[in-house]
């Protein structure tokens, strides 16, 4: 990948997650935006987008980090087999993670597990059809890394949202994230292709 693809992957993933996430916010919180001036509604567009775009950028810090730990590992473990079987145990340890702990820290009086498993096994669902579909495209070896940057990589992205219990900022922050994630792991190996 030379140096022009790799500005071109950096702007595409800038836009596509500060998009995401200026759609997502707006939705989110709608009528405090257009309620009030033209004014509020430009200066709101404009303090969304430029969170998205922050989280955009922690996206694609995360996938470079995310390519440069996946070589440490293969080299590490010195099989693709037993690189693959770390990977699925830490999926599992992270999606445990993200529904157990969340659980202890903001349960309220008569809440359940069940309502903070939702999120965690939607991402991996998610993730496993993003992988799926990275699979397809180049070869079924890509399934588990795929599987494991959607799931584990985002997860680490998203945990400045995670340490609130606010729908609105969750939703806002893993919009920009799953977008750029998506992008930058279903375009790398088109770009590579080039």
């Amino acid at each position: 990948v030379n140096t022009r693809k790799v500005v071109q992957l950096f702007f595409t993933t800038l836009i596509i997650g500060s998009l995401s996430g200026t759609i997502v916010g707006l939705l989110l919180d709608l009528d405090l935006y257009t309620s009030g001036s033209v004014a509020n509604l430009i200066v709101g567009i404009i303090w969304i987008a430029g969170i998205s775009a922050a989280f955009s950028l922690i996206a694609q810090m995360g996938f470079f980090a995310y390519l440069t730990l996946h070589r440490f590992g293969l080299g590490i473990f010195k099989s693709v087999k037993l690189w693959n079987w770390v990977q699925v145990i830490l999926i599992a340890f992270v999606v445990f993670d993200l529904i157990y702990l969340r659980y202890i820290a903001f349960a309220q009086e008569g809440e359940t597990i069940f309502h903070y498993m939702v999120m965690p096994l939607a991402l991996l669902v998610y993730g496993a059809i993003i992988a799926y579909l990275k699979a397809k495209d180049t070869n079924k070896g890509a399934f588990i890394p795929a599987l494991f940057f959607m799931v584990v990589i985002t997860s680490i992205e998203w945990v400045p949202a995670l340490t609130v219990n606010d729908p609105k900022w969750l939703w806002v922050y893993f919009a920009p994230l799953i977008a750029a994630n998506t992008w930058q792991i279903l375009i790398l190996h088109r770009l590579q292709q080039q």
